[in-house]
């Protein structure tokens, strides 16, 4: 009879440490072979420095700007800005979402007039907001604001009406009524459609600040960006984008790993166990 102890033990895989590194370096594959092929265009020739700077110039701008201060002044503004309009605009959606998706009156009373307004673009509605607000950070506000709210709201809304039925059947069942059931069964089941429309409107946030940012701003990238192509700096301009690209990944990363913190409950959110 052979005993468990006497079972020849697993031998560990020597290839499952370097897959694992290979998969955490993924994601940067194509980001540096695409920097990596631009920087090659650019020293050949092939790419006019004028239309489009070579990385290396690019990380030039960046130095400077940091050396100098302008570039953490006008990050800080942007920066700023873009928290303000989602807070703003982000908490009147998500409140309208709930209201509009447990209340049919609430329902009736606001989406026909939501959905027209939201089929105007935002930025068409710029030479009024400027003579509603003038140019100064509450046109700006008034604008981010606008942009993040129907993302958030839109999801919510779906979010609150599509949790299971049974779900909702079940927790009456168990005694829950009113507050207790929106709070254990209805908002947890909305939370993934909830933190979709949050990662939506952080692209729309930033898509509608640059532009936002171009209406008489003395900081912020945008004011960076529209300066230097006054004075036809490129490699300022392509820093500005790529500012705004990281700056993006950043809020987008944020907003996945509350996203993962929060539904740890939620089996599409859940670490298949290592066997």
């Amino acid at each position: 009879m052979t005993l468990v102890a006497d079972l020849p033990k697993p031998v560990p895989n020597p290839l499952a440490g370097l897959k694992l590194k290979f998969s955490g370096a993924l994601p940067l594959l194509l980001p540096v072979s695409i920097i990596a092929l631009w920087q090659l265009a650019a020293s050949a020739g092939w790419i006019s420095n004028r239309l489009m700077p070579a990385p290396v110039d690019v990380v030039l701008a960046f130095w400077d700007r940091t050396v100098s201060g302008e570039l953490a002044v006008d990050v800080l503004a942007s920066g700023q800005r873009a928290i303000s309009g989602l807070l703003v605009g982000g908490s009147i959606g998500f409140l309208l979402g709930l209201a509009n998706g447990t209340s049919k009156l609430s329902f009736s009373l606001t989406d026909t007039t939501l959905q027209m307004i939201r089929t105007v673009p935002n930025l068409a509605l710029i030479p009024l907001v400027i003579l509603w607000f003038g140019i100064g950070e509450e046109a700006k506000l008034f604008l981010t604001a606008l942009g993040v709210f129907f993302p958030i709201y839109l999801n919510t809304l779906h979010g609150v009406r599509t949790v299971d039925p049974q779900l909702i059947e079940m927790g009456r069942v168990y005694g829950m009524s009113g507050w207790t059931l929106f709070r254990k069964v209805i908002f947890p089941g909305a939370l993934p459609s909830i933190f979709v429309g949050l990662r939506f409107s952080l692209g729309i946030m930033w898509l509608t600040l640059i532009v936002a940012e171009t209406m008489a701003a003395s900081s912020g990238i945008g004011h960076m960006a529209n300066s230097a192509r006054e004075f036809m700096m490129t490699d300022v301009v392509v820093l500005a984008l790529v500012i705004y690209a990281l700056l993006g990944k950043l809020a987008d990363a944020t907003a996945r790993f509350l996203e993962r913190r929060t539904l740890q409950w939620h089996p599409a959110f859940q670490t298949p166990e290592k066997g």
